[in-house]
């Protein structure tokens, strides 16, 4: 069932939910995808089932303007709204009463997940238990000029035309309230967030943008458990990034990170069923720190002798 999320005054974003019965006793896992994605991406569908099949709910999010739903803000979505899913955490523990989510991101998304649990650092609600990011753009300004790298030309091609299309339609909706006349010289990822996204996000430009929107910049302040996957062969997130002490220093953090699988592809022998690698992992995960969760549960709760 489609459900709409209020993140701030004025702004709603879409979740598609997959409720188990009496799904306050179940693990709900919350899906966040990339740029230009939305929740009908095929690597939200194949996680959301195979959560749904464990027997767990699990949500797909749009981010804002994603999926068709430009309608329900009149602003824009960017790497640094790691607010709105903190507003849906906390609207899934206080309005649905569930006591286990986890977040999963995939690229953008995963930036703003692993962005979102900095934030709440050792504040985060006992209900959220851990998050999952894959192959996230957890510095944004090396991202981005990976992005501009000649071998990345299709890639930056198809991100830049998606986004002008998106904000043409933007601009339909919401007459008199953007000027589109800068975008026209706008080739690049770097040009477009430095005349769009900044202008009218709040930023100073680009860099500026990058800077206070990249996760990497609160990753070590994470206090919940939380898995990393990227393949050293990502084509635009450097895995040098994942090389920064606030990563590797914070005992919270495990990275998991194989030669190949480029962006948030992680194709696996389809032997046992295990087609898609990354999938895999996140139920792996997620599954061991609810089971633990449980067991120390349990522990507390026996009667001492």
């Amino acid at each position: 069932m489609a459900r709409e999320f209020e993140t701030e005054p004025g702004t709603r974003i879409r979740g598609e939910c997959h409720w188990q019965p009496a799904p306050q006793t179940r693990p709900t896992l919350v899906l966040v995808h990339g740029l230009e994605g939305s929740s009908e991406s095929g690597y939200m569908l194949g996680l959301a089932e195979r959560a749904f099949s464990a027997g767990w709910n699990a949500i797909r999010l749009n981010q804002r303007n994603c999926g068709g739903t430009e309608s329900l803000t009149p602003t824009l979505y960017n790497s640094g709204l790691s607010g709105d899913y903190r507003a849906v955490l906390f609207e899934l523990i206080e309005r649905d009463s569930l006591s286990e989510i986890f977040f999963a991101g995939y690229s953008m998304g995963g930036n703003l997940v692993l962005k979102m649990a900095g934030e709440l650092a050792g504040g985060a609600p006992p209900q959220l238990r851990g998050i999952a990011a894959v192959c996230p753009c957890i510095d944004l300004a090396l991202c981005a000029d990976a992005v501009a790298l000649p071998e990345n030309f299709v890639y930056q091609w198809h991100f830049v035309r998606s986004l002008k299309d998106r904000m043409r339609r933007k601009a339909k909706l919401f007459p008199g309230q953007f000027d589109l006349g800068p975008m026209a010289r706008v080739r690049t990822l770097r040009e477009f967030d430095d005349v769009i996204t900044a202008a009218y996000c709040g930023f100073r430009g680009a860099s500026d943008y990058y800077a206070r929107s990249s996760a990497l910049r609160v990753a070590g302040e994470i206090r919940v458990p939380t898995l990393v996957l990227t393949a050293q062969d990502d084509p635009f997130v450097p895995f040098a990034s994942f090389s920064d002490s606030a990563l590797t220093g914070n005992s919270c953090i495990a990275l998991t990170a194989p030669q190949h699988g480029g962006h948030c592809a992680f194709i696996a022998n389809d032997n046992g069923g295990e087609r898609f690698w990354a999938e895999a992992r996140i139920m792996e995960f997620c599954r061991q720190v609810s089971e633990d969760a449980l067991n120390r549960a349990e522990i507390q709760e026996a009667p001492r002798k």
